[in-house]
């Protein structure tokens, strides 16, 4: 299940792609037109800062704006920044691998080959869009 955290992660992200190029945005305009906490949209906010995808100015007029074009901003990305791992279970993860305590044989195993699939899938939806298809 998608995070609180990730929903709005995105929904900030595409209210900032849809706003005029390089114009700071103010939190505050992004929590009231997306119905989202500030006080939670400013941690979202500064991970994104943190994590390259956004710039932020201070003082009036100041607020967050994309450094990226949306075209660059592959939902991949965004996802692990947001959410964390792709993968449903630490054993199939190809950045967070961590085997299984209860598994001798991950081989052998039928829920690691099902998440496997799942994962694929969930890469394949992810590497295929970008926030530009997201606004379109």
């Amino acid at each position: 299940m998608l995070s609180k955290k990730t929903k709005y992660g995105l929904k900030a992200l595409t209210y900032l792609a849809s706003s005029p190029k390089g114009e700071p945005v103010q939190i505050s305009e992004i929590a009231e037109e997306e119905n989202i906490s500030q006080k939670f949209l400013e941690s979202i906010l500064l991970s994104l800062r943190k994590t390259g995808f956004l710039g932020s100015k201070k003082g009036k007029g100041g607020g967050y704006y994309l450094i990226k074009d949306p075209s660059e901003i592959v939902m991949t990305s965004v996802i692990r920044v947001l959410e964390g791992p792709i993968a449903m279970v630490p054993c199939v993860s190809l950045n967070f691998y961590e085997k299984c305590d209860d598994c001798p044989d991950e081989n052998k195993c039928a829920v690691h080959k099902l998440m496997i699939q799942v994962r694929d899938s969930a890469l394949k939806v992810y590497g295929r869009n970008t926030l530009a298809d997201l606004i379109s």
